[in-house]
C-alpha cells in the first residue's frame, strides 16, 4: 500500500481546505493508498520556501519517514513563485518521493523512481503561469489601489470598468 502525504495550501485565513482534502482523500481511498500525514497552511504561495512552515516540515518529514507520494491537487499549492516550487519539486525527486498533481493526473517520477521529463516541462510551464496569474492580479490591485475615487458609486463603477476590459 502506497503511504501518501497530502499538501494543502490556501491563502488567505477567510479559506479552508475542505476541498483539497475531499479531493485528495476520495482520490486516495478509491486507489487503496494510505494517508500518513496531512500538511496544511494558510499563506502565500509566492513566499519563500523557509517561510512557509508546511514546505520546511514537509521536507523534513519525507527525509525522515517512509513516504512513497505527496499529493496536492494542483501546481499552485506548491507555490506560486517558480523557483521555491522547482526547489521542493527537485529535494522530493532527491528523495525519491512522487509528486503527484490530482488536476492533471500527472507524477514527477516515473515507476522506477527516476524524473519523469514530460511532467517537469508540463509542471515547469504551469508554474510559470501561476507566477504570472499572481503577479497579475498583484498588479491590478495595486493600479486599482493608487486610482483617486471621489464617491462609493464612482469607486464601484471604476472597478466595474478595470475587472471588465
Amino acid at each position: 500500500m502506497k503511504k501518501v502525504v497530502l499538501l494543502l495550501r490556501v491563502s488567505t485565513n477567510s479559506q479552508d481546505y475542505e476541498y483539497q482534502r475531499s479531493t485528495l482523500t476520495d482520490l486516495c481511498n478509491r486507489n487503496g493508498w494510505e494517508v500518513v500525514r496531512t500538511f496544511e497552511n494558510k499563506v502565500s504561495g509566492a513566499k519563500k520556501n523557509e517561510e512557509r512552515e508546511e514546505i520546511v516540515e514537509l521536507l523534513d518529514y519525507i527525509k525522515n519517514n517512509e513516504v512513497d507520494m505527496v499529493m496536492a491537487t494542483e501546481v499552485s499549492r506548491v507555490g506560486r513563485n517558480t523557483l521555491e516550487a522547482l526547489k521542493t519539486i527537485e529535494i522530493l525527486n532527491e528523495n525519491k518521493v512522487n509528486l503527484y498533481f490530482a488536476n492533471y493526473n500527472i507524477e514527477t517520477l516515473l515507476p522506477d523512481k527516476t524524473v519523469n521529463p514530460i511532467a517537469r516541462l508540463i509542471l515547469t510551464i504551469c508554474l510559470e503561469i501561476s507566477a504570472y496569474e499572481r503577479n497579475l492580479i498583484r498588479y491590478r490591485m495595486l493600479d486599482f489601489l493608487n486610482c483617486d475615487f471621489f464617491t462609493f458609486e464612482e469607486f464601484h463603477h471604476q472597478l466595474f470598468i478595470k475587472f471588465c476590459n
